[in-house]
């Protein structure tokens, strides 16, 4: 297998066209550190450079691991990571304020063991910070030189437009990059989300290319649905009650087949799928073990054609997403009331 390399937008840096995601290292999956290690060390060894992690990832557990799993390898390494979640009972460790941040930057610096962070993504839309406050820690963080690039997670459209806006205007740095969830099932970004980022030459990190395993065949209509571990902790995204979840299972079929017609594995048709979109710079593969993995790396020389393509837009339309919750964020004026509804 080879990796091919991608540009991640205008920051000069080249990302291998699949890279690690580690939520599942640590509480949240793999609790055996030495094995966790290894599997790092596996991905670096197949050619993967981009490492993706996140605070608050088994409470910090998985920077740590990343950390040590780099620590020689470091300058070889593209490392991101991400703040906004909760890291505790105080109102203030979380968000994307200027205080928060900061301290967000120092506490995975130290857990990393690194002296800086190659992109650094405020992992969700912060509506109770204003966009100049948020791009004006970051830039102030790339000229101390604790980061080297900057991007969101999960922002809309409008939400980038914004803040590529707030930037200009304000001498910040804009973001370089975006992070969204993308499959086969979660086509949703490809209405706005991705064709924006083209348009301000963003980079582009996807991640649960494979649906948090939908997209592996192993759930399927008759058979019991088993969820362990992380996937407890997002049951409703396989709660069959769900029209959503319904659809996906009639989809799985239908993949199955095309998968057996083209020759391609189910899991490698969706990984496939992911990079294929022109606006894709790297694809976070999320395993929880080595074996995982392998499976995973082997894709790394398909490419899909576009019989192939057209079969799946057959499957699942362009910019759908076959069950709305698998999005992982809703702006609060769509889970507030009273925050559409006039009180005059």
């Amino acid at each position: 297998m080879s990796m091919t390399f991608r540009r991640l937008g205008r920051t000069g840096i080249h990302v291998s066209r699949f890279g690690l995601g580690t939520m599942h290292l640590g509480a949240w999956g793999n609790t055996d550190t030495d094995d966790a290690t290894a599997l790092v060390h596996r991905a670096l060894d197949a050619g993967i450079n981009l490492v993706d992690t996140a605070d608050m990832y088994s409470d910090g557990e998985s920077e740590l691991i990343v950390g040590k799993a780099i620590k020689d390898r470091r300058d070889d390494v593209v490392l991101a990571s991400k703040g906004f979640f909760p890291m505790g009972s105080d109102v203030n460790r979380r968000g994307s304020s200027r205080r928060w941040i900061t301290q967000a930057v120092d506490a995975s610096l130290k857990r990393l063991d690194t002296d800086r962070i190659d992109l650094y993504q405020v992992h969700r839309p912060d509506p109770t910070v204003d966009l100049d406050e948020t791009l004006g820690v970051l830039s102030d963080l790339v000229r101390a030189g604790k980061v080297i690039s900057i991007g969101s997670s999960g922002y809309s459209a409008e939400r980038q437009m914004e803040a590529h806006w707030v930037a200009d205007r304000r001498g910040h740095i804009p973001f370089h990059t975006e992070q969204s969830p993308y499959s086969i099932f979660v086509r949703g970004v490809e209405r706005h989300v991705l064709p924006t980022a083209q348009r301000l030459d963003m980079g582009v990190l996807t991640w649960s290319p494979l649906n948090s395993g939908w997209l592996t065949g192993r759930f399927r209509g008759g058979s019991e649905m088993r969820l362990e571990g992380f996937r407890e902790m997002i049951s409703y995204k396989f709660d069959l009650s769900k029209g959503g979840n319904q659809r996906k299972l009639h989809a799985v079929e239908q993949l199955l087949r095309l998968s057996a017609e083209s020759g391609i594995p189910l899991t490698h048709l969706a990984l496939s799928f992911a990079a294929s979109h022109p606006a894709v710079s790297s694809v976070l593969l999320g395993p929880r073990t080595t074996a995982q993995l392998d499976d995973l790396l082997a894709a790394s020389s398909v490419r899909l054609s576009n019989d192939v393509l057209d079969r799946i837009d057959e499957i699942v339309p362009p910019a759908t997403d076959l069950n709305p919750e698998d999005v992982d964020y809703t702006p609060p004026h769509l889970q507030d009331p009273s925050l559409r509804r006039r009180s005059d």
